[in-house]
């Protein structure tokens, strides 16, 4: 067999994590063979969970850290108010005040992590050692990819890290239906999206309590995680569905310290009736109600389109070939959405592999492909990486906005000065320790251009060479 160096690196970078030493040849027999076997891989997609917590376990530990917190603060203030009160009945003499010995400022307190800032690193951490430790990374890239598809905020709750191994890398190569349902029924979910508080307005909690309906959760499923923007429902259905989900909360940690933070049907909150949704009546069947629209959403044509179109756009162009968009539609409606068969159908498109390198890596992803470039192990790249990430736009588990990061082109092209200085500073780093020639045929091979290598082989010291390297255009790319 003919070997394929430069569709091995086009793999390694439009489909993967970006190449590691020796990674090009060891696919050029067959890079699209090299990626199925990938897909195939007995737990793809998982991640040891030692030592990490559940959603559940870090809801409550971050509940019971802050009431502490809270309690101790309401402690220091009750006794500073006693002192006061006590200097006011009994001030001190001017002879006891000279005598007093003059004290020096007390130093600032050294700052210590909160439980639910450990977690998190430590999730990071799980998060980007799958990514640089990765043979191809073609399994990683699909659960970065549905991670923001599927997208929480840390910000707004502490379990992002944990839902992404709950919710989404058990269903990564899984049942579209099946991702769907465990990601709108994690309680990172529905926290963040506000169905926790949601109240059917009818219900007797909503009657008795006067709360009414959030519709955030309902509107987001149709517009960004199923349907699509033009997928063919109105604004009943959304408030329709918010009814059809009220219900679907979490447990409370001050009531139930054991079970706190995970998820629960609550029925005394959950709107009456039956309902109707996209043209089709679901009966009141308490929690299974909003699981049978889940059903049918995702078999949903428009469904099929959006995810595909999405795909297409992440791994191949901004304007992704209409023929692969219809291909993957169609393999998705075809198979009930299962996400190994569509995956394989993207990996194994023409459209696909098209030489013209279109899309910027996301900030993320350009990190992780410079680690594994230069053969930097993971090892405690989880800190570092989150505040570059952090200042280059792009903070873990932090998107502005439900629909998650933006991935075309013109979302990250005011960025690249910074991965400019990201760059240099890395470069400035680690230079000595790394020959520029070698990087160059690691992390590009055949698709470094001579202009490239000219301007690697002049510059004045290895950090620039690897600074240039690390800036071309070619490198920058999928």
């Amino acid at each position: 067999m003919a070997l394929d160096p430069v569709g091995a690196a086009i793999a390694l970078h439009r489909f993967g994590m970006g190449p590691r030493a020796g990674a090009i040849a060891a696919i050029a027999s067959d890079p699209r063979g090299a990626l199925l076997a990938e897909l195939d891989r007995p737990n793809a997609g998982q991640i040891p969970s030692a030592g990490l917590m559940t959603s559940g376990a870090i809801n409550r530990a971050a509940f019971e850290y802050n009431a502490s917190q809270l309690a101790k603060q309401r402690l220091e203030a009750k006794r500073k108010e006693a002192e006061k009160k006590l200097a006011a009945l009994a001030p001190p003499s001017e002879s006891s005040a000279m005598e007093k010995p003059m004290m020096a400022p007390a130093p600032p307190p050294t700052p210590v992590e909160t439980p639910q800032q450990q977690n998190f690193f430590r999730e990071a951490k799980a998060h980007y050692d799958a990514a640089i430790n990765a043979d191809i990374g073609f399994v990683e890239r699909l659960v970065w990819f549905w991670s923001n598809h599927f997208c929480v905020n840390a910000d707004a709750t502490v379990m992002a890290g944990g839902y992404e191994r709950e919710a989404i890398r058990p269903h990564v190569l899984g049942r579209f239906a099946d991702m769907l349902l465990a990601a709108e029924g994690h309680p990172a979910m529905l926290i963040y999206l506000d169905n926790a508080m949601s109240i059917g307005p009818n219900s007797v909690a909503g009657i008795n309590r006067e709360r009414g309906l959030n519709e955030n959760l309902a509107r987001e499923i149709l517009e960004l995680h199923t349907l699509g923007v033009r997928g063919g429902y109105s604004q009943e259905d959304v408030t329709t569905f918010a009814k059809v989900i009220t219900g679907w909360t979490i447990v409370p940690t001050d009531n139930y310290p054991e079970r706190g933070g995970e998820f629960q049907f609550h029925p005394r909150i959950h709107e009456p009736g039956a309902k109707t949704v996209l043209g089709k009546d679901y009966r009141d069947t308490g929690v299974e109600q909003g699981r049978a629209v889940l059903a049918d959403l995702a078999r949903h044509p428009a469904t099929a389109r959006h995810v595909a179109t999405k795909l297409a756009r992440h791994f191949v162009a901004d304007e992704p070939p209409p023929a692969l968009v219809d291909r993957l539609a169609q393999r998705f409606t075809e198979t009930d959405g299962d996400l190994w068969q569509v995956s394989k159908a993207l990996a194994t498109s023409d459209e696909a592999w098209s030489h013209e390198r279109a899309k910027i890596k996301r900030p993320s992803e350009w990190l992780v492909a410079t680690r594994r470039a230069v053969g930097i192990g993971s090892g405690d790249a989880a800190r570092p990486m989150v505040v570059q990430t952090n200042r280059l736009g792009e903070p873990l588990w932090r998107p502005p906005a439900p629909r998650g990061f933006a991935d075309d082109n013109g979302a990250w092209l005011d960025g690249l000065a910074h991965r400019l200085d990201t760059a240099n500073a890395f470069a400035q780093n680690n230079a000595d320790r790394f020959d520029p020639a070698a990087v160059v045929e690691t992390a590009l091979g055949p698709l470094a251009t001579r202009a490239m290598r000219q301007a690697v082989a002049r510059a004045e010291t290895k950090a620039q060479a690897l600074t240039f390297i690390l800036m071309a255009p070619e490198f920058q790319r999928r």
